[in-house]
């Protein structure tokens, strides 16, 4: 059985991530961790609950956290009538980030999938603050999903690379079970300028071709000094509905998405995002 966590605040962007995650897993024997959290905050500030006045508010935000959980899980269910899957409701007085990581503590989680806004709007222009967070710190896959997105069958996969990582079993295997069970094709993309791959990029290339063996599996190199374009036009060009990386520090991740501010960035996501950990 699959542990993933659905992180909700209860809006439209959050219940578009989850009905994709329920439909994605659709086929699998899924418990669900529904995820809602809260902060007692005051103009802006977050405070520590000292007075009789204070408590009373918490409880009644916890309480709505309760209660919306309990409206979605019930939406959830309704809608999609899945024998084969479990909720578990999770009312949290913390951050997004810090209850993922606590659960990730507990139990053996198998992804994360959260929408790329919340109800607030708070925006680092290519996510929501919350989901840059969690991409950051999760220890286990986690899946963007950008407002507003239908589910769409993953049957074009592309997965950029610079071939500096030493691939593994956890690296990779999320991607297989995907392509897997869906017949689709996974596109390896590997953007470079003037620089031939070194040895040690060459064996994790190979590497990489002989674990996708008996998958519909194609290498793409292309020549360029600007990457997010080059992934966005590749993308756009194959029809590609499903995007996943490896967050390797000062690797390609890292320098497509957070060398310089996101704002600067420009990278508009279009497609499902899996950020797999290093």
């Amino acid at each position: 059985m699959k542990n993933i966590i659905l992180p909700t605040d209860f809006s439209h962007n959050s219940w578009n991530a989850i009905a994709y995650a329920v439909q994605l897993f659709k086929n699998e024997e899924c418990n669900f961790f529904l995820l809602n959290t809260y902060k007692l905050t005051v103009y802006g500030a977050e405070f520590t609950v000292q007075n009789p006045a204070e408590f009373g508010l918490l409880e009644t935000i916890k309480t709505a956290s309760k209660d919306g959980l309990e409206k979605m899980s019930r939406r959830i269910q309704d809608y999609f009538k899945n024998p084969k899957h479990t909720i578990t409701q999770v009312s949290s007085f913390n951050s997004i980030s810090g209850a993922t990581d606590e659960l990730q503590r507990e139990h053996k989680i198998d992804f994360i999938v959260m929408g790329t806004k919340g109800a607030t709007g708070a925006m680092k222009v290519l996510f929501g603050s919350n989901t840059v967070d969690v991409l950051n710190d999760a220890k286990c896959p986690t899946l963007a999903i950008p407002n507003d997105l239908e589910f769409e069958t993953p049957k074009n996969i592309l997965f950029p690379s610079d071939y500096k990582i030493e691939f593994k079993e956890n690296h990779l295997k999320p991607i297989l079970d995907i392509a897997t069970q869906y017949q689709s094709k996974v596109n390896s993309l590997h953007v470079y300028f003037e620089r031939k791959l070194s040895v040690k990029q060459i064996e994790n290339r190979n590497l990489l071709e002989a674990y996708f063996e008996g998958t519909d599996f194609e290498l793409h190199t292309k020549e360029d000094k600007k990457i997010p374009e080059v992934v966005k036009s590749f993308q756009k060009e194959h029809n590609i509905n499903l995007l996943v990386m490896i967050n390797n520090k000062h690797s390609f991740f890292e320098n497509l998405f957070f060398k310089n501010k996101i704002n600067e960035i420009g990278f508009d996501l279009e497609i499902p995002f899996l950020v797999i950990p290093s």
